[in-house]
């Protein structure tokens, strides 16, 4: 037996570094594979197999997306289909009220509320804000020649963007930064900071701004959000236009963050690759392309058999947790050529599924696209030489790069850059 078998995925450190030689090994055993070290998860690594779950909703229930496994069950899964135990249990599973667990129909009624947020008019408007917020962002350090880029640009540039997309009055940008630990200290005390919880901070927040714009409407994005309709012309609670919000801060910037500080690891460690990008900026698209297929930031998605089923092959009792390996799927070499090798002139690398498919696929993956293009079009304008710094990283022989501790989300807990600021 390998390593591979014997360790548990979720809590072996050693994969945290590099998963793909686990993903590897078990996808050229079976790319729907039972993981016996690994709290019985069903591994799905192939990238057809995880369409297939991603899409099959009347089989794989999405109330264990964000957290798999953990903490197990509310209930011992009953006959072959289980949808009636997870409706009556529903509330009892972490993060139930949330958009990501919901199953349809719910899930199709409450996506539908965020429509108004991404019309081509709104993120036309949200771009403009991103041009203006990149410089206000490199502003910030430019003079030093140096940047920790996951801290001091990347994050406050993805929350600052999501809060312009939710009309957030940009008096209060700075204090959501404090709030939110994407700042430079200083709109308020640091200990006053320390005092408030992150989801009770943006609950309070939008709650008063959502009943303002009901009981005096702006025109502003806010008040479009607080007038949003389900499908059958009803209005939702104050408390469920919150959730939505808030999912949006949550679902929307680390992740974001997480691919920018990823291409610029590329862009930094490769002089040919930044030249080239230099010289053509129509290059850029697809450059984030194949960064998100290889270095896509979501590491682990979930599903819930509702229904007993097979899928390659392979019987899945109701009531498994199902993994989708988004990373594994995106180097299926079944599907994509010399997967481990970034390449940027692969004709298919569009067709990751780093932002999922199906009904579930990301909402703000339009924005992401549009986040990570603006801020390397900037940062290539007003940096010239961007490399990597050997005194956090060491020499370009000997890299030392640190992962996040966690089996959900893949990215560089920091990555200091050098450069020669541009006038």
């Amino acid at each position: 037996m390998s390593d591979f078998d014997s360790k548990d995925f979720f809590t072996d450190p050693s994969f945290i570094p590099d998963p793909h030689p686990f993903f590897d090994h078990h996808r050229s055993q079976c790319p729907v594979k039972r993981l016996e070290a690994s709290q019985n998860v069903i591994a799905v690594t192939g990238f057809d197999e995880c369409l297939e779950v991603l899409r099959n909703t009347a089989a794989f229930s999405n109330i264990v997306a964000p957290i798999g496994p953990f903490p197990g069950l509310p209930f011992e899964p009953q006959g072959t289909d289980i949808s009636a135990q997870i409706d009556e249990h529903r509330e009892q599973f972490p993060m139930f009220e949330h958009l990501v667990t919901m199953d349809p129909p719910r899930h199709s009624r409450h996506r539908r509320l965020l429509s108004g947020l991404f019309t081509p008019r709104r993120l036309e408007e949200n771009e403009q804000f991103m041009w203006e917020l990149a410089d206000r962002q490199i502003d910030e350090f430019h003079s030093s020649g140096a940047v920790e880029m996951l801290n001091g640009y990347a994050q406050p540039f993805a929350l600052l963007t999501v809060a312009d997309l939710l009309g957030v009055p940009k008096e209060d940008h700075d204090e959501f930064r404090v709030y939110l630990n994407a700042q430079k200290v200083g709109a308020m005390e640091e200990g006053d900071r320390l005092t408030r919880n992150p989801l009770e901070f943006l609950d309070e927040k939008f709650t008063s701004y959502l009943e303002d714009r009901r009981s005096s409407p702006r025109g502003d994005s806010l008040t479009q959000l607080a007038n949003a309709k389900f499908p059958d012309g009803s209005t939702p609670e104050i408390v469920e236009l919150v959730r939505l919000a808030t999912f949006l801060f949550a679902a929307g910037q680390d992740t974001t963050a997480r691919l920018m500080t990823s291409a610029f690891r590329q862009i930094a460690e490769f002089p040919d690759l930044q030249k080239q990008l230099r010289e053509d900026r129509t290059l850029i698209p697809q450059f984030v392309e194949e960064i998100l297929r290889m270095e896509g930031p979501v590491k682990s998605d979930f599903r819930l058999a509702r229904t007993a089923t097979s899928l390659g092959d392979v019987e899945i009792p109701a009531g498994s947790v199902v993994m989708v390996s988004l990373p594994a799927a995106n180097r299926d070499p079944r599907r994509f050529e010399d997967p481990h090798e970034f390449r940027m002139d692969r004709a298919n690398s569009k067709e990751h599924v780093a932002f999922g498919r199906g009904v579930h696929s990301c909402p703000g993956a339009p924005l992401s696209r549009v986040e990570a293009r603006v801020t390397i079009e900037r940062m290539l304008d007003r940096m010239d030489d961007i490399a990597i710094s050997e005194t956090a990283h060491g020499p370009a022989d000997d890299r030392r790069y640190t992962y996040e501790p966690t089996y959900i989300l893949r990215g560089l807990i920091e990555l200091h850059l050098e450069f020669n600021p541009v006038p």
